[in-house]
């Protein structure tokens, strides 16, 4: 007889397991906004965790460095009484960047996303030249040209490109699909995936990987002076292949928030969940969340 699966305990809030834990990294988009408004109940959360001793260090995977993503923050409103420290995906591709030298690199995504050679520059002197895919020794991904009219399907010409010259890829930022208000679009991580598929080699910086969560273990511990113990560390988020299996694979704890991009999975997408449509959810998933909660409250 088969066991039935373990259930996933739903929190009516952060405060009933505050106590287990020192330290939260916490995801930024799905949790704390959807890019275009914030939302005051995970804000405060965080802000009575970290008025309890607690540090929060939020960790994203945007492909940008951590400073425009703290303005971006400011200007949604997201207090900085929320949080300690940032760590982005981006943070993680200028590593991956300045080991590969000056290039030359392509440059897949928005124009905005170019910050990053000017802080491969910062660090270590030197700029990296960017040019045209044919004259590329690496591409780098931070998303689509244009996310609101583009998907996967208009870059497989240059996917057949790159696998003639066996380029690599840097991911700079692993999520597949991101909520922008009401409207899904695709991130780097789908371009990155399609590209794999199709026997590409991708260098991953952001989440589920783990280079993203030494760096903010990294961060979390220069802010409580003192080593962590991992087994007091909460990760929350709304993603399962980026959160909860970065988490997972990390052996820390998560907290998985559902009226994120998996909204439709574990309710009837209008911010409630279904605890039956929850456990469903769970039982097809490769990782399993210690806990679950519609949205990050105290």
């Amino acid at each position: 007889m088969t066991e039935p699966a373990p259930t996933t305990p739903i929190l009516p809030g952060l405060s009933a397991v505050a106590d287990r834990y020192d330290v939260v990294l916490s995801d930024v988009w799905g949790v704390l906004h959807d890019g275009k408004r914030s939302f005051p109940g995970p804000a405060a959360a965080l802000t009575r965790f970290r008025e309890g001793g607690g540090t929060v260090v939020l960790i994203t995977n945007a492909p940008r460095p951590n400073a425009p993503i703290r303005a971006q923050l400011d200007a949604l409103g997201v207090p900085r009484t929320a949080y300690d420290d940032i760590v982005t995906s981006g943070d993680s591709t200028v590593a991956l960047i300045a080991a590969r030298g000056e290039g030359p690199f392509h440059h897949i995504g928005p124009e905005r996303d170019r910050a990053l050679m000017d802080e491969v520059h910062a660090k270590t002197g030197r700029r990296p030249r960017l040019g045209e895919l044919h004259e590329a020794a690496h591409v780098i991904c931070s998303g689509l040209f244009d996310d609101r009219t583009e998907t996967p399907d208009h870059y497989e010409a240059t996917y057949a490109a790159m696998r003639e010259r066996g380029i690599a890829m840097i991911c700079a930022n692993p999520d597949v699909v991101v909520h922008v208000g009401d409207q899904l679009i695709f991130c780097a991580g789908a371009l990155a995936e399609r590209y794999e598929a199709l026997g590409g080699t991708v260098l991953y910086a952001g989440k589920p990987h783990a280079p993203i969560y030494d760096l903010a273990l990294s961060l979390a511990a220069a802010a409580r002076g003192r080593d962590v113990d991992a087994s007091r560390v909460l990760a929350v988020g709304d993603g399962m292949r980026t959160d909860v299996a970065g988490a997972v694979a990390r052996g820390l704890d998560c907290l998985f928030v559902t009226n994120g991009i998996h909204r439709d999975d574990t309710g009837p997408g209008d911010g409630t969940l279904d605890p039956a449509r929850l456990a469903a959810f769970l039982r097809g998933a490769a990782h399993r969340p210690a806990y679950a909660i519609p949205d990050l409250a105290w």
